[in-house]
């Protein structure tokens, strides 16, 4: 059992796969709430300096581009995307590894579309190449319920830790009243919680 607790010195954010092509086959959970939990996973990276990366799988084909809303929320990770050819796991995409690698981090957060071909591979692979991952599964989603379920229990054997938005955002903050803290209360205040009665 890991008891590592992930702090934005410590941890790199990984979104994968959030393609508007892709995530219109999600309906094992609300597309706009996935959205705003992604929205709030890049900013939570982005404002506490924490490494972002995120990738893109066939641009070109019906996967289609990452959603405008996050290209416009952090423009810069956004411009320094890891445009995959088509390989599944993204951790045996040479570009994506070595992007992963550079970071120098051993604790991954990874949120991802979808969670049942996207995220379940790299999230396996990153534990067995030692790094501790935790998959946000309010940020990822599938075509199916089971297929999510089936997909996160698969994760969960392997040793992957499953987390929430809300959950992870307040893991990095430790304490609101910090730097961090206070930054990270703002990013989720903003992207979450004001919208939960709409």
């Amino acid at each position: 059992m890991n008891h590592t607790i992930f702090t934005p010195e410590n941890s790199a954010m990984l979104l994968i796969d959030h393609q508007v092509g892709t995530m219109g086959w999600v309906k094992s959970a609300d597309l706009e709430e996935i959205k705003r939990h992604t929205i709030a996973l890049a900013r939570a990276a982005n404002e506490t300096d924490m490494p972002l990366i995120l990738t893109s799988s066939m641009e070109d084909q019906a996967q289609g581009p990452l959603f405008e809303e996050l290209q416009k929320a952090v423009p810069e990770a956004f411009e320094k995307r890891v445009q995959r050819a088509g390989v599944v796991d993204a951790m045996k995409d040479a570009d994506f590894a070595a992007a992963v690698k550079v970071t120098g981090r051993k604790n991954l957060i990874i949120a991802g579309i979808t969670t049942d071909v996207c995220v379940v591979y790299p999230a396996i692979t990153s534990v067995l190449e030692g790094y501790n991952v935790q998959v946000v599964v309010d940020g990822s989603g599938s075509p199916s319920k089971i297929a999510d379920d089936t997909a996160l229990r698969r994760m969960e054997s392997h040793g992957v830790t499953l987390t929430t938005t809300n959950q992870l955002i307040a893991e990095l903050a430790q304490d609101w009243s910090s730097e961090h803290g206070q930054k990270l209360m703002q990013v989720l205040f903003e992207e979450i919680l004001s919208k939960l009665h709409e």
